[in-house]
């Protein structure tokens, strides 16, 4: 077994055993504004769900270098909303479009002809590419390192919109969503197999 002592790691080696042992992860397709109108969208892998109640999710954004911080996460911090759509299969090649470096000033979402739509609670738009969406508003940010290294931003969902095809019982129909994830390098998966595994109840002596 490899034994990896983090402080003889450079930066590099860390990422790689990062998103290479730590698979599959969601994927956070984020809509938001700046405060000059611009709308970007912009997805993030490090993303998973915060609570239940009150409803949050959290998002990791990591600084450019410089300790800068994304378009995301600035115009979060300033306007205290967005909105994350899910990626799918129908979607993931223009999610993947996203995620290329675009000058500040420049819409994402108009460069590549992404379709807006209104949100109800918050003025971010939402994509409809994506056929799950959560509306929310900052919670908190966490900044991380020292020098800042990446902003833990933790968003309470105000809305949430499914597209009818999806939603049956108050459930999300896993094999109709066709959910993608982020793995290492260039690589994605889609849910592949899935079985059940009841949890255990401990009978009290």
């Amino acid at each position: 077994m490899a034994e990896l002592s983090i402080a003889q790691l450079e930066r590099q080696e860390k990422y790689k055993l990062l998103i290479g042992g730590i698979i599959p992860r969601p994927i956070a397709w984020v809509t938001s504004i700046s405060k000059e109108g611009v709308v970007n969208a912009a997805p993030f892998s490090y993303f998973n769900v915060a609570c239940i109640d009150p409803m949050m999710i959290s998002i990791s954004v990591v600084r450019r270098p410089g300790a800068i911080m994304k378009d995301t996460a600035r115009n979060i911090q300033d306007t205290g909303e967005f909105v994350v759509n899910m990626v799918d299969l129908q979607n993931v090649e223009a999610v993947n479009q996203t995620s290329a470096d675009y000058p500040s000033d420049v819409s994402e979402v108009a460069e590549l002809g992404l379709t807006a739509l209104p949100a109800l609670q918050v003025k971010a738009p939402r994509l409809g590419e994506s056929r799950i969406h959560f509306e929310c508003r900052l919670h908190q940010i966490v900044t991380l390192g020292a020098p800042a290294a990446a902003d833990l931003i933790i968003g309470e969902v105000v809305h949430v919109h499914v597209a009818d095809e999806l939603y049956y019982e108050g459930k999300i129909d896993t094999r109709k969503f066709g959910a993608v994830s982020r793995l290492a390098g260039h690589s994605y998966g889609t849910i592949g197999d899935i079985f059940d595994i009841p949890r255990p109840i401990l009978n009290p002596k």
